[in-house]
């Protein structure tokens, strides 16, 4: 061999070196959106297995608006039904139906908080409190997942929209990931009329 076929065989070994660097970067960086998107679901599950339970001692209110337990009922319903898979996660149709469907169910879990107010034998009651605090806990975990998995999303989409990044990336399947967004009308608190 000369020389000239070792320098394209040295700098072919370092092409291809860079490129098995970067997938595996970028493989990694993947792989921790998936994990953060996990955490998510867990607690909206986590949620959605409290909300039985407060809806339940809710209902021992004799009096209690009914309307109100149904719109939670509901949401929850629909929350529950509504999966994305971490491989669906650069739908972005997908992620808004998600995050609708959770919004409408923080929403309608506000309404009822706000609505429990009336109630002071149900604020007395010790299982409720307790209910309400795991649920309060909760839904700041989830705020919580929610940042993480964004923090995680922008280092994964910076990655492979950055150069070198951006050079192999879609050539190697790597998709930006849609960020997780606050509903619209969320920055208002919910209304309710006595």
């Amino acid at each position: 061999m000369t020389i000239k076929h070792w320098i394209l065989l040295a700098v072919a070994v370092l092409l291809g070196g860079w490129a098995i660097s970067l997938q595996r970067g970028l493989v990694e960086r993947q792989e921790r959106v998936q994990e953060a998107w996990g955490f998510v679901q867990s607690q909206y599950e986590r949620r959605a297995d409290l909300i039985p339970n407060l809806v339940a001692t809710v209902r021992g209110a004799a009096d209690f608006e009914q309307e109100t337990l149904q719109a939670v009922v509901d949401a929850r319903a629909r929350a529950t039904s509504m999966q994305l898979s971490a491989d669906a996660l650069n739908d972005p149709q997908a992620m808004e139906n998600f995050q609708a469907a959770q919004g409408q169910l923080t929403g309608a879990l506000s309404r009822l908080l706000v609505t429990v107010e009336r109630y002071p034998e149900l604020q007395a009651n010790q299982n409720f409190r307790d209910l309400q605090v795991q649920l309060e806990g909760t839904e700041n975990r989830i705020a919580t997942e929610r940042n993480r998995y964004n923090t995680a999303v922008r280092e994964y989409n910076t990655s492979i929209r950055l150069f070198p990044g951006s050079l192999l990336a879609g050539m190697m399947g790597f998709d930006a990931v849609p960020y997780f967004e606050a509903t619209a009308g969320a920055e208002r608190a919910p209304s309710v009329e006595f």
